[in-house]
């Protein structure tokens, strides 16, 4: 398995604590690479540079292992987002903040958008996950609608966006962007990401009354 940064790295304390980790990382790239159904077990556990029999030590069955798998990543998103918007000021650069990171995730580990796309696509009903996870869509959702209600409060949407519409065309725009990641060229997606930006800041905020604060 070819080695790519990974928002699973965390640091671990033990020897086990390595091999699940290891484990964990070899899932995300079999299912981003082939899909749930046909990432086995066997094909998982040689990506780990283990046998299957050892890897059953730590989960006992491909569902448990991916749904962990699934958590992990998501439990990290949303930090990761937070973070990002609580490092500049502004509602307009706290929504640029927000592609960035999303440019950052992808360039971090491209294996990311097509595992949550897999888990979310082929095996939702399977395994439950919106159950009980928020998947990548959802954190970046959460975190642009609190941007948005921030920009209506302060008065700088345009006067012809409010809130709600605001939040379901970023969602769309993001859900393209989302998409568009899968297919496309690392410098393509960069420059859409880019034209993106550019469309948002042109388009949903009035740029006098920005100027004025």
């Amino acid at each position: 398995m070819a080695s790519t940064p990974s928002l699973l790295g965390r640091p671990v304390g033990s020897r086990g604590d390595q091999t699940r980790q290891r484990i964990l990382e070899a899932t995300l790239h079999c299912v981003a690479e082939v899909g749930y159904a046909r990432a086995t077990i066997r094909e998982i556990a040689r990506a780990a540079g283990m046998t299957s029999g050892s890897l059953y030590h730590y989960f006992p069955n491909k569902a448990e292992l991916v749904k962990e798998t699934f958590r992990d990543v998501a439990r990290q998103t949303s930090p990761r987002f937070t973070a990002a918007v609580g490092s500049v000021d502004g509602v307009l650069d706290k929504l640029m903040a927000v592609l960035d990171e999303v440019a950052r995730m992808i360039r971090d580990n491209p294996d990311v958008v097509p595992f949550d796309r897999a888990i979310r696509v082929e095996s939702a009903a399977d395994l439950h996950l919106a159950e009980e996870s928020d998947t990548i869509v959802a954190a970046v959702h959460t975190v642009v609608a609190e941007i948005l209600r921030e920009a209506d409060a302060q008065g700088i949407l345009g006067s012809q966006v409010d809130v709600q519409a605001a939040t379901n065309a970023i969602d769309v725009l993001l859900m393209g962007l989302y998409d568009h990641a899968l297919t496309a060229p690392a410098d393509t997606f960069h420059t859409t990401v880019h034209a993106l930006k550019l469309l948002i800041r042109g388009m949903f905020f009035d740029q006098a009354r920005i100027a004025s604060l």
